[in-house]
This record gives C-alpha cells, sequence and structure tokens, in this order.
C-alpha cells in the first residue's frame, strides 16, 4: 500500500505565539495517527516560482491515515489554538508505492 504524505506550506505567519500553540498540540495529534515528520522549517533554495516560505512534510503508513489525522478531533483543537494566526497551503497526496 502506498504512503500517505501531508506537505504544508505557510504564506504567511501573522501570530508566532499561535503558531507554537498550535504546534504543541497538532504534533501529538499527527504523531498519535502514526504520522512522522521528515522535514520543516523556511526554504533552503527555492527554483523556478518558488517561495521561501516554510514548509513540513508529514509521511504516514498510508493515505487513509494521513487524512484520519487530519480530520481527527485532536487535530481539531489543535486547529482552534492556530485561528487565524497563518495562510497555509495543506495538501495530503498518496506516495508512488
Amino acid at each position: 500500500m502506498a504512503r500517505g504524505y501531508w506537505i504544508t506550506f505557510y504564506r504567511s505567519i501573522s501570530d508566532s505565539e499561535a503558531l507554537a500553540a498550535y504546534a504543541k498540540l497538532a504534533g501529538p495529534a499527527i504523531t498519535a495517527h502514526g504520522g512522522r515528520f521528515l522535514a520543516r522549517g523556511i526554504a533552503a533554495k527555492t527554483y523556478e516560482q518558488g517561495i521561501d516560505q516554510r514548509a513540513t512534510v508529514t509521511e504516514f503508513d498510508n493515505l487513509a491515515l494521513a487524512v484520519g489525522a487530519h480530520d481527527s478531533p485532536a487535530y481539531a483543537e489543535a486547529l482552534r489554538a492556530l485561528g487565524n494566526a497563518c495562510e497555509r497551503d495543506v495538501r495530503i497526496i498518496e506516495g508512488l508505492e
């Protein structure tokens, strides 16, 4: 079964304290569903129309686990803590194998 990947791009962050509160709740909500953080931080290098922005990549054993983590009550609590602190682009995609 193909792995699932949750990729988030942070277009802007207006409240770093709310983002920290979100991260404190989101991390356990994601790892409880088997999520493994592979990368996070500001882009080391951008090419073509790339934007220097914060991004995270999280791997799950399958797509259903990634979607389940996002749709879980624990993650909903993290989103409430985040509020309107940032503008993000969240994508969940299926791996190739």
